[in-house]
């Protein structure tokens, strides 16, 4: 059983910077895809970032310009860097592993606070 576990979470001002990262228990060339996602209450989950099996690294548009994903494929790690954070991007961030057969794997979350 892969396991995700995240860290970095915490409160930051308006403008200010986090990063997350996401371990896996086994390398993470295991999963077809990997990457963040966030959910506020009452609402979906969103997808943050990505990296596909193939091509370039996947954003969302309000993130976009913003947060960067990247991976250290010798510690199995993925990282979101989030710069100039806004009150919006408050939520719970999720890293997520799918493989090809489409399981998901996710972590248990990691809450991001952006207040003043």
């Amino acid at each position: 059983q892969v396991q995700l576990v995240e860290s970095g979470g915490g409160l930051v001002q308006p403008g200010g910077s986090l990063r997350l990262s996401c371990a896996a228990s086994a390398s993470i060339f295991t999963f077809n895809t990997m990457g963040w996602y966030r959910q506020v209450p009452g609402k979906q989950r969103e997808l943050v970032a990505r990296f596909p099996r193939y091509g370039s690294r996947i954003y969302a548009d309000s993130v976009n310009g913003r947060f960067i994903i990247s991976r250290d494929t010798a510690k199995n790690t993925v990282y979101l860097q989030m710069n100039s954070l806004k009150p919006e991007d408050t939520a719970v961030y999720y890293c997520n592993g799918a493989l090809v057969n489409g399981q998901d794997y996710w972590g248990q979350g990691t809450q991001v606070t952006v207040s003043s």
